[in-house]
Parts: structure tokens; C-alpha cells; sequence
């Protein structure tokens, strides 16, 4: 059955988007995949070359056994199968940014087979996106257009890096859960230690393969595993960011339709996505496995894995994503919201553990996840570099479970904080900011409200919520700093406001 809320109208009726990704990430490695050269954003133009990346005749490929290590890790963290037998192969095409003239990949027998990834939507739902595979390959060079304007220079420190690219299954259906998707994978990633997941640098960047199809046919589907039912996929290469993703799914997918509607059919290309015109635009046709002529790479023997370095790998693995979620409900009553927020980011996970201890959990989790996130937000700031560390949290927290301080108050106490002018207990002694709690001091600012507005007073016995006038009235003849819970239960006393 359609979900109707994934229907895109068109003008001859509805029509459903069918999308899979092949997530290119670069392997977290000091060293290239087939060669020792250093690998490192932010070197001069061809300073991280080997004899082996630019392709010197002679030269041979010897397999960097870290990177094999992490594409071993990262399978094991995505659930799926180890494949101890895998080769590489020779994917044969010429561009200027191959020096080899061919990419050394993996087709037939990939490092990593069939898995499954969990995905979580920003309202608590899940669904379910199937991985086909993970291949180790190398990655190409780099082409520079715009430094002469009649040549186009190459930089190879690219060339040789280590990528693994993981191949989902075509079972992402809008643009939404395309980004989630991605969003999930990069935060498995960053758990497990194998890629840094900077989509700015391109270190993780996505190739996009959109179909569009009439409600009913994707369902067919997947009862038949037959892919004539689905339309025709347009690939769109190197998206490097959430926000791109989703704008190059939803302009593809009404271009597609656009075309159908008027009678016209979809060529199977790659296209790329132009960020600036929010629009994609033919780059070549496709090709298929055959263009590329595979055959395995003569110069590297197959990859044959000791099951028992497999299991010593397994044995490394952090507490990923999943795992820690329901760990953080359990352990501290967290909503699944909560602790979604809270293990979307290992390192804001870790800074609410080490706050949380001895403390209210909710309260801690609610300071980390909104004013603390949102002011390194705003300052461009990463949480591991929080001029306010968790002890500083933890310590604003005890000062409001102790009812020292009010929420209210602990807003301005955390603000002055942030500024540098000392951790919560400090800042409230200097700047006086203790709650008013004492019954006596209160008692004379009370008997006065209420002599000079009996009215009002009167009220109160009949509606219970004309209290809420006298508290404010409290709060602001003190600064803020009167306990709001002492305050209603001395009204409650006085008034009857029951």
C-alpha cells in the first residue's frame, strides 16, 4: 500500500519517487590504499604523490592493510556480512584524472556484502534501508578548471586515497529519508573511527539514483525483486551535503515527471546537481558494468581474510548509534527524542554522560541538547570545544535541583558563564542571584499585595488561576529571584487558591 503523504501529483495523477545511494567515503587511513603516500586535507598541489599514484611504468600496487582493517569495521558496524574471500578488479575508463587509465575497485566479489541500516526520522519514527554491498576502491584525482584560462591543471594527492562505497538498495521513497539516510550512515561512520565524515572536504559525498513510478509498482517491487517495475534511474554524482541531497532528489524526480507526462521517456544518465540553480543537468550517458571492461587486477592477489582477525576487529567496535540509544532511555528514563538528539553526535553524547552523573538526567539532557547546542551553534562551535564543560553543566544543574537558583535565573547564570565570568556558583554568589526562599523575607512583599489589591484576592477563592497574577507580581518585586514554589504554596495558604 502507498503511503500517501511520499505521492507527488502530477497532471495525469500521482506518482511515487524510488531512490538508492552509493555513499563514496574516504577511509580514516594516514596512508593511500594502494601506495605509503600521506593522505591530508590542505597540502600544496601534487605534494602527496607516490611513484605508484601517478602511475610510473613499472610501479606496483602493494594493499594497505589498515584500509582493509576499517572497510572490515565499517561492515561489521552496518550489520552485514563479511565476505573473507574478495578480489580486486580493474574498472577501465579513461579520464585526464586516472592516471592508470583504470580505477583498481571491486565488482563481482566485494570486501563486504548484504546489510541493514536503522533510520530514524527527526519525529521518532523508523524505517529500514537494506546495503547491498561495500567495495574498497581508490579514488581519482582532482581536475582544476579555474586556475588558467586555457588549460586545466591536475592535482593527484587524491589520487590512490582509500574509499569504501557503500550501495544501498533502491528503498529510500522521498527526498527526506534520502538525507536521514546519509545523516544515519555518517554517524555509524564517525562512531566506528573509519571515516571523519566531512562533507565539505567531500570526504563522504553521495551519488543519487532517483526513478519515479505509479503507486502500486514499487510494492510489486519488492514482492518480486524485478526491477522493470520501477522506472528508469538517473544517477546524479558527488552530493556533498543533507540539504543538496534532498534539493536534487525533488527537482529530478519533477523533471522526470514533467517529461513522462508530456509523452517523453527517461534515458538512463548521470547527471550533476548545479547547488546555485537548484537544478541537475545531463553530464553523460550511462554506462553499465560491461563499459568498463572489469577483469581482476592482475598485480594484487585476492584478498583472503583469517576469520579469526575478523573477530578480533568485532572485538574493537565501540557502542554504536542503536545501542547507545536505548542504553540512555534505560540507564536514564530519556525519551526516545532525547536520547536521539543526544547520540546523533558521539561527542555530545559523551559531554551528557559526564555531566549526568549524580544529577537529574532530564534536566542535564534538556541544558545540553538546547542551550548549550544552540549557543555553539551560533558561535561555530564543535561541543568538544565548549568553553562551558560538563562539569560546568553539571554543576548550574545542582544549583537548580538544590533550589538555589530558578530556571529562569539559571538562563542568565548560564549566559554569564559562557562569557567567561566563572562556573554557576560562582557567578550566583557574585551577582547575588540566589532564590528567595525564605518565608519571613517574603511574607511582608505577600500581606502587602494582598492588602492593596482585595479584589483580586477575592477572586482567587472562586477562580484558582487569578494566583497566577499575584505570583508575577512576587517575581518582579524581587528580581526574578523569589522561589516560584514557595510563593504559590504561601498564596495557597493566605488565599484558599486551591
Amino acid at each position: 500500500m502507498s503511503d500517501p503523504s511520499k505521492l507527488i501529483e502530477g497532471r495525469t495523477g500521482p506518482w511515487e519517487i524510488v531512490l538508492g545511494l552509493e555513499v563514496h567515503c574516504q577511509v580514516a587511513s594516514n596512508a593511500k590504499l594502494f601506495s605509503g603516500a600521506a593522505v591530508g586535507f590542505g597540502a600544496g598541489p601534487n605534494e602527496q604523490v607516490s611513484l605508484v599514484d601517478a602511475a610510473m611504468p613499472g610501479m606496483l600496487p602493494v594493499i594497505n592493510r589498515h584500509c582493509v582493517e576499517q572497510a572490515i569495521k565499517t561492515g561489521l558496524g552496518l550489520g552485514a556480512r563479511i565476505n573473507l574471500k574478495s578480489h580486486f578488479d580493474r574498472k577501465n575508463y579513461f579520464y585526464p584524472d586516472l592516471p592508470q587509465g583504470y580505477q583498481i575497485s571491486q565488482y563481482k566479489h566485494p570486501i563486504v556484502g548484504e546489510g541493514v541500516v536503522i533510520v530514524e526520522h527527526d519525529d521518532g519514527s523508523a524505517f529500514t534501508v537494506r546495503i547491498e554491498r561495500l567495495h574498497l576502491e581508490q579514488d581519482a584525482a582532482k581536475l582544476l578548471h579555474d586556475q588558467d584560462p586555457n588549460a586545466t591543471y591536475v592535482d593527484l594527492n587524491r589520487a590512490g586515497t582509500a574509499l569504501m562505497e557503500i550501495v544501498s538498495m533502491p528503498d529510500m521513497r522521498s527526498s527526506a529519508e534520502a538525507a536521514a539516510y546519509v545523516k544515519k550512515l555518517r554517524t555509524i561512520l564517525i562512531y566506528l573511527g573509519t571515516c571523519d565524515g566531512d562533507m565539505e572536504k567531500g570526504n563522504l559525498r553521495a551519488d543519487v539514483n532517483v526513478s519515479v513510478c505509479r503507486p502500486g509498482a514499487y510494492e510489486r517491487f519488492r514482492e518480486t525483486g524485478d526491477f522493470s517495475h520501477l522506472g528508469t534511474r538517473c544517477e546524479i554524482k558527488n552530493v556533498n551535503s543533507y540539504r543538496y541531497i534532498q534539493a536534487a532528489i525533488e527537482y529530478e524526480a519533477r523533471r522526470q515527471i514533467d517529461l513522462l507526462e508530456e509523452g517523453g521517456s527517461i534515458t538512463q544518465e548521470t547527471r550533476l546537481f548545479d547547488p546555485t540553480k537548484g537544478e541537475t543537468r545531463s553530464m553523460r550517458s550511462k554506462e553499465e558494468a560491461q563499459d568498463y571492461r572489469y577483469f581482476p587486477d592482475p598485480d594484487l592477489l585476492p584478498l583472503d581474510l583469517d576469520p579469526a582477525w575478523v573477530k578480533a576487529i568485532e572485538a574493537t567496535l565501540p557502542e554504536l548509534p542503536d545501542a547507545k540509544k536505548a542504553r540512555l532511555q534505560a540507564q536514564y528514563g530519556l525519551t526516545a527524542y532525547d536520547a536521539q538528539v543526544l547520540i546523533s553526535e558521539r561527542a555530545r553524547a559523551d559531554f551528557f554522560e559526564a555531566a549526568a552523573k549524580g544529577r537529574d538526567a532530564k534536566l542535564t539532557a534538556n541544558w545540553v541538547t538546547n542551550d548549550l547546542a544552540a549557543r555553539l551553534t551560533a558561535a561555530g562551535l564543535d561541543i568538544a570545544d565548549s568553553p562551558i564543560k560538563p562539569d560546568g553543566v553539571a554543576e548550574l544543574v545542582q544549583l537548580i535541583e538544590e533550589g538555589v537558583i530558578s530556571s529562569k535565573i539559571a538562563k542568565d547564570v548560564f549566559e554569564r558563564m559562557w562569557a567567561g565570568e566563572g562556573g554557576a556558583r560562582e557567578v550566583v554568589e557574585k551577582q547575588g542571584l540566589q532564590q528567595v526562599s525564605d518565608t519571613g523575607a517574603l511574607d511582608a512583599i505577600i500581606d502587602a499585595l494582598i492588602a492593596e489589591n482585595p479584589g483580586q484576592a477575592a477572586q482567587v477563592r472562586d477562580k484558582p488561576q487569578a494566583i497566577g497574577w499575584f505570583v508575577g507580581q512576587i517575581m518582579k518585586a524581587t528580581g526574578g529571584k523569589a522561589n516560584p514554589g514557595v510563593i504559590n504554596q504561601m498564596l495557597k495558604a493566605r488565599l484558599g487558591g486551591e
